[in-house]
């Protein structure tokens, strides 16, 4: 038999007086809870150590030092990555293996060189490199938001001017996109985490990815930075299928308007996996050519045993199903707590992530970074209120990221229990 539950009464609906009393509770389990002497972490998305120990064969691999077409992994060479684990990520990307790029440890750095390429000696399809703008033009970027917050400090890096738009649970708010990048050459791309959006784990359409790939643009050269970080990161076993953004692209006469990048880096080890770039086949060679630059080749021993490890692109997806065993209780913990004590109240929504790494919180507006500080106070870390937008400067005060895969289960649940009484105390304040 279901333990039916009182209805609660929207916080914001009481009285004063019983607002007063509610203010009162919350400040004695506020004081309670800093008593307690806590030090739990809910900043980063990081592997927890058990999602870390099922990637440990990969310390008795290779086997040998040669790939399938009998190249030498310890020596130099192969900038575009050896051939078979190419092959492997791009049936998992839906691209075809030319257009894939195997490199180092880091999709980020990826970024970064993509970006700096761009900036210096412009793109397969660009009039003048990004950096040498006509007169007074400024470089923008669009940014859906929430967003990732290390996409926005690359901008920052570049003084490329961030130009926010909403993210919805389909993907950035296409009108809002379509009606900047037609009418401002200087908009000259966007951010997507495309699968299991960091942080919200919105999930862009086919239909909205078809229109980012057809859409007219002021800017010749308008890059869509699709970066994959969790397209095979899911916390059901009903999995989401990524857009085919490069199909659709090519499709729509644009085939070098996404450059996508993934990684092993929650796959495997997070400091010692493999990053992969995928492109038209233009774009690669336009990304190799400059890579050669600065780099002989990436670590290939490490591809090799990426690829002896996995065995095949269904290799990399019975992997991630062991992943989804450790992860997925800590979010369905997240969502009990902040149900049970939240829920009703009015008081803040959060999304409910069927994948990635992270659950969306918004608190009562001008109240997140009441609740980041009355967290810390109480020794419990959370990412800064508004790191979600770029600079930092989230207009409402509402936005909090939580990450809750790194904490063992329990830890995960006193966190919870926890940011609830902060989130409690932080709202009776403001509506007192």
């Amino acid at each position: 038999m279901t333990e039916s539950r009182e209805p609660v009464q929207p916080l914001s609906a009481r009285s004063p007086e019983h607002l007063a009393t509610f203010l009162k509770d919350q400040q004695a389990a506020y004081t309670a809870l800093k008593e307690r002497g806590l030090a739990l972490d809910l900043t980063r998305g990081k592997p927890a150590t058990a999602q870390l120990d099922l990637s440990d064969a990969l310390l008795s691999l290779p086997t040998g030092v040669k790939d399938s077409t009998g190249v030498d992994t310890r020596n130099y060479g192969g900038l575009a990555g050896i051939a078979e684990l190419r092959e492997m990520f791009a049936e998992l990307l839906w691209v075809e293996p030319e257009q894939v790029v195997a490199g180092g440890n880091s999709s980020l750095v990826m970024m970064r060189e993509v970006l700096t390429d761009l900036w210096l000696k412009g793109g397969v399809d660009s009039e003048h490199p990004w950096g040498s703008a006509p007169s007074g033009e400024t470089v923008k970027f669009i940014c859906p938001v929430p967003g990732y917050d290390r996409h926005f400090t690359l901008l920052d890096w570049f003084g490329i001017e961030p130009v926010t738009v909403p993210m919805h649970e389909d993907g950035p708010d296409m009108a809002a996109v379509e009606s900047l990048v037609a009418g401002d050459p200087s908009i000259k791309g966007i951010w997507l985490v495309p699968t299991y959006a960091n942080p919200s784990g919105s999930i862009v359409t086919q239909q909205v990815a078809a229109r980012l790939a057809a859409m007219p643009t002021a800017a010749s050269d308008f890059k869509i930075f699709w970066d994959n970080a969790y397209a095979f990161h899911h916390l059901t076993e009903e999995e989401a299928k990524s857009a085919d953004i490069l199909t659709l692209a090519a499709a729509s006469g644009h085939p070098h308007r996404p450059i996508m990048f993934a990684s092993t880096s929650k796959i495997t080890y997070a400091g010692a996996g493999v990053a992969f770039l995928a492109g038209s086949v233009e774009t690669v060679k336009w990304y190799t050519t400059h890579l050669g630059k600065g780099a002989i080749g990436p670590d290939k021993l490490n591809q090799l045993r990426h690829a002896q490890f996995f065995g095949s692109a269904q290799g990399v997806r019975d992997h991630m199903a062991r992943h989804r065993e450790i992860i997925a209780p800590k979010f369905a913990a997240v969502d009990k707590v902040l149900n049970e004590r939240l829920g009703g109240l009015d008081v803040a929504t959060w999304t409910r992530p069927t994948g990635g790494y992270f659950v969306n919180l918004d608190v009562l507006d001008g109240t997140a970074a009441r609740v980041v500080s009355l967290a810390k106070e109480a020794g419990i870390a959370l990412t800064p209120a508004g790191s979600s937008f770029p600079r930092g400067d989230d207009p409402r005060d509402r936005n909090i990221r939580l990450a809750p895969t790194f904490p063992e289960l329990d830890a995960v649940t006193e966190a919870m229990e926890a940011v609830a009484t902060c989130v409690l105390l932080a709202a009776a304040e403001s509506l007192s």
